[in-house]
């Protein structure tokens, strides 16, 4: 069981209710906290204009709402945001969602009831998503649309996920006895006010993100160790004169798992001798796409970490609009609910994890090309060349998804389109961004899946498996697990997705 206190939530946490399905529960100290800024902003609201209570929104913000309408105001704002259009949020990326305006709201900033904690601590255990469309927000006032649509859902209304079937909300909260969110106050703006889907969606893509570096740490072992590479390119003496912390961390997880290999060879062994060789055999460097891991996986391992820390700073933050302050006895107007933070570090994923499926798509190549490898048939035939086509069709799709990747690393960040009557003259388009960044994860999972499968025919080919590191043997024997290993032409798709799944779902 996860809690959510006065405590930050961390990758971890998330990690083990995203991906592991760990309930959560609410400190009763947060309720408290909940509650007293409810209060607060009860009283303090009398006899006063104030945003979001008994005004308009946005450039509607000059209109001052009568006191028997104010109700009535926060549900509109709900249900005339619920207007995004396209394809559905993922149920992983949407349940990410509801923990991301729990945390925010559980800081006792927002002036919300406590009963909106209940509520969505209650949707999060027992499994309900809302159904969230993915086109909608810009990012500015935060999510506005995509939050409307999760709004709705605690109100009753729109629909959900549950069990995997798209259903009312209203038939699921009865079944489940389920008691609708009655709006108090300011509930409707404070709900769909902040960087919640955003931030939630970007949570998903650095646990994804972390788990491709760590396969393509592990996948870029295995090939040097088909070729029985020389082992300096990792040595620690080499990668620690660069002084890059990424670097240095990569070549020392690929040492780490190669550690008990017995196909790595050392160079003194091989060259730091006399000989009367005119053409080695062993090549005297590898290239690029085997030798410079450290080199190319150092800034994406950075880069995921700095996605890390900026959104676990973001899911702990208070990004509404206004902030509700107790201590002072004030209530604060501005801009938390701006989603640049999020935008920014989504767009620099992204593109670190095109530059990953870009280096995985080169090492793809390698076991294609018998003439660049030397070692193996064309497209890591097993069969009879000319009758038998192996790995060749899945070249394509490895090589298209890839190019797919490549496009869509052109960033959102800088792509402001002024909307709101203007009022949003300069907005962070965070979720495209986000959005973007998740289905570049998910192509490169793909595109690994046909490297692994390369990788294990290869293994195969050449005899190696008793030889390899203990680690790359693991993965080897989970792929042969799902796949067999094949000398005749057979339908692919299914495999590649079963791969595709394994590669998400193993914890590592």
């Amino acid at each position: 069981m996860i809690k959510i206190c006065d405590k930050d939530i961390t990758l971890e946490e998330l990690d083990s209710i995203l991906l592991k399905n760990k309930n959560i529960e609410v400190d009763n100290s947060v309720f408290e906290t909940v509650e007293n800024s409810y209060n607060f902003l009860v009283e303090f609201s009398k006899d006063k204009v104030l945003y979001g209570v008994n005004t308009g929104f946005g450039p509607m913000a000059q209109y001052k709402i009568d006191d028997d309408k104010l109700n009535e105001l926060q549900y509109n704002l709900i249900r005339s945001h619920a207007s995004g259009i396209g394809e559905t949020l993922e149920p992983i990326y949407a349940k990410a969602s509801l923990i991301a305006r729990l945390k925010t709201l559980s800081k006792g900033y927002s002036g919300v009831h406590k009963d909106v904690l209940r509520i969505l601590l209650e949707l999060i255990n027992k499994g309900i998503t809302p159904y969230i469309p993915k086109h909608g927000g810009v990012g500015a006032s935060g999510d506005l649309v995509q939050l409307a649509h999760l709004a709705l859902n605690l109100i009753g209304e729109g629909q959900v996920y549950y069990n995997n079937k798209l259903l009312n909300t209203k038939e699921v909260f009865q079944k489940l006895n389920i008691k609708a969110f009655n709006i108090r106050l300011r509930e409707g703006l404070a709900l769909i006010n902040g960087t919640s889907v955003m931030t939630g969606i970007g949570i998903v893509n650095v646990l994804y993100a972390k788990k491709l570096l760590k396969l393509s740490l592990i996948s870029s072992s295995l090939i040097n160790e088909l070729v029985q590479s020389l082992d300096d390119h990792f040595s620690y003496e080499l990668n620690n004169v660069k002084l890059h912390k990424g670097q240095a961390e990569v070549a020392a997880n690929m040492r780490n798992i190669l550690s008990d290999s017995k196909l790595i060879r050392k160079r003194k062994d091989l060259f730091y001798k006399e000989t009367n060789e005119k053409v080695f055999k062993q090549k005297v460097q590898e290239y690029y796409s085997l030798r410079c891991v450290p080199q190319i996986l150092g800034p994406i391992s950075e880069t995921i970490d700095n996605a890390e820390k900026i959104l676990i700073e973001e899911i702990n933050s208070v990004n509404d609009n206004p902030i509700i302050d107790i201590e002072n006895q004030e209530v604060y107007h501005g801009g938390n609910f701006h989603g640049d933070y999020i935008s920014f570090e989504m767009d620099k994923l992204k593109i670190a994890i095109t530059k990953l499926s870009m280096l995985v798509e080169r090492q793809i190549n390698f076991l294609m090309n018998d003439k660049i490898n030397g070692i193996l048939k064309p497209f890591v035939n097993l069969g009879t060349l000319g009758l038998n086509l192996g790995m060749q069709g899945t070249q394509f799709t490895a090589t298209s998804t890839t190019a797919e990747n490549q496009m869509l690393s052109n960033p959102m960040y800088v792509h402001s389109i002024p909307n709101n009557n203007d009022n949003q003259d300069i907005v962070s388009m965070g979720t495209n961004s986000a959005l973007i960044s998740a289905k570049v994860i998910e192509n490169t999972f793909q595109v690994m899946s046909i490297q692994f499968l390369s990788l294990a025919q290869a293994v195969d080919s050449l005899e190696m498996k008793e030889k390899l590191s203990s680690k790359t043997r693991a993965i080897y024997n989970d792929i042969r697990q799902l796949v067999p290993s094949f000398t005749q032409d057979n339908i692919k798709y299914t495999e590649l997705e079963a791969i595709t799944n394994y590669l998400k779902t193993k914890i590592l």
